[in-house]
């Protein structure tokens, strides 16, 4: 039986294991939806100021970043994604001692992964836009966009962890009051930088990293006040089986989109080499490909938590059920933006592009993302349900297939199709990927694995 104490019921956390799974998804997602839309909103904001303010040259220097930036930004919110689960498994036992000397844990990995991520990527910045044969014209704006975000890259890995923490507890509001922060402040001095200062892609940098301090203040602050996690020195003084755990389910999580971003930047380098038009409508392409997704990926971060919740309370039926609920939200917004790409994928081309040659290539592109996105749509909910069990080694080989299938159909592709084949290697990396984790979720669900016995994959961590 669990150990629920007072603190535990307190309002400040929001217990997922019991009520109706419908009710509290819901109430989970839609804070949580609007959080990525307005994060989604105003990356989007920043392409369409970089866009008309400084030209498709600077929009493809930007946008050229995008690969990099997720090899190392996706790692980061790999760990802490990782992390999150078992800080919400502590949460749904209610073991609050082991949630206190985990959650020191992953400040002190966070603080070290900062660093490490920073120098890292900075130093080796030039290297990787040439191996992704950046274009000789907006390679200085890719530098100067790259070396400031990156070396302000301890801004977002904080708030991706606290805000993963946040939400582990249940908390889904506090990221978004965050988010609606920074971006109205981003908004505002993306606006200042280049249409009154007459910045170039730095200006854009700065707003970056100025509106990602803030928003990691407004979750820390938020953090600092709950009762149930306040720590003291004999919370941080952890042994090895503590940083062992944690790594051991972030390393695979962060791998796995770093894996993904590898795939992607190989697709990156092939369009690169068509010249800066190509560069430019793959970058509105990645834009509005990350947009669409959106609200499924949302998905799958609240099956994150709720499954992580659930699985530490012994609630294993629940965990079917809220699967359930996610895949539908899946399904209507399946339906909803689908329709978009594949109806209206001129205007929103024009929204971000003014070149005809670049527009027409997007048209290309969307309609066939948009008629399969519900195969990556499924992907983001079955695959955090795996990883929210605390299982990250099926989802990580799923991410190698997904980088393998994804180089694979761009290279055969290309010389005979063109632009479209980027689109086809999106779709044949989201099939292999789906395939691994609909397998991975079978041997959860089946009878010899099943929640009953209470171990998945019997002692594998699968």
């Amino acid at each position: 039986m669990r150990n629920t104490s007072s603190e535990i019921k307190e309002k400040q956390v929001t217990d997922l294991t019991k009520g109706s799974p419908v009710k509290l998804i819901l109430s989970f997602y839609w804070p949580l939806i609007l959080t990525s839309m307005l994060q989604q909103f105003y990356n989007f904001a920043d392409t369409w100021i970089v866009g008309k303010g400084l030209g498709d040259n600077a929009l493809a220097a930007v946008g050229n970043m995008g690969s990099l930036f997720f090899l190392i930004v996706g790692f980061s919110f790999g760990l802490a994604g990782g992390f999150g689960v078992l800080i919400a498994q502590s949460f749904g036992a209610g073991d609050e001692e082991r949630l206190r000397h985990r959650l020191a844990g992953v400040i002190e990995l966070g603080m070290v992964l900062s660093i490490v991520l920073s120098i890292f990527s900075v130093l080796f910045l030039p290297t990787a836009l040439r191996l992704i044969r950046t274009d000789e014209f907006i390679m200085e704006d890719s530098l100067r966009y790259g070396y400031i975000v990156f070396g302000g890259l301890a801004a977002g890995i904080c708030y991706n962890i606290s805000a993963s923490i946040l939400r582990a507890l249940g908390d889904s509001r506090t990221p978004l009051r965050a988010i609606i922060v920074s971006s109205v402040l981003n908004l505002i001095l993306n606006s200042v930088f280049i249409f009154i200062f007459g910045m170039g892609v730095e200006g854009a940098a700065i707003a970056t990293i100025i509106s990602q301090i803030v928003s990691s203040m407004i979750c820390v602050g938020r953090l600092r006040n709950i009762q149930l996690i306040k720590l003291n020195k004999e919370h941080f003084i952890n042994d090895r089986s503590v940083f062992a755990e944690l790594l051991g389910n972030g390393l695979p999580m962060a791998f796995m989109n770093s894996i993904t971003a590898i795939g992607c930047m190989v697709v990156q380098s092939y369009i690169n080499a068509f010249g800066v038009v190509y560069t430019a409508a793959y970058a509105a392409c990645s834009k509005y490909l990350n947009l669409f997704m959106n609200p499924a990926s949302t998905a799958g971060s609240a099956m994150s938590a709720y499954a992580s919740q659930n699985y530490g309370a012994g609630e294993y039926r629940r965990i079917k059920q809220g699967l359930g609920v996610c895949l539908g939200i899946s399904v209507v917004a399946y339906i909803t933006l689908g329709s978009l790409m594949v109806f209206a994928p001129g205007q929103l081309a024009s929204i971000l592009l003014s070149g005809d040659e670049q527009i027409a290539l997007v048209c290309e592109f969307l309609p066939v993302c948009g008629v399969t996105i519900i195969l990556v749509d499924a992907l983001f909910v079955v695959r955090s349900a795996v990883q929210g069990m605390g299982k990250p080694i099926l989802p990580m080989i799923s991410g190698i297939v997904e980088m393998i299938l994804r180089i694979a159909v761009i290279s055969l592709l290309i010389g005979k199709i063109g632009f479209r084949a980027a689109a086809y290697a999106e779709v044949g990396a989201w099939v292999g990927a789906l395939i691994i984790n609909v397998y991975a979720l079978r041997i959860a669900l089946g009878p010899k694995h099943g929640f009953s016995s209470g171990r998945l994959y019997g002692n594998l961590n699968l």
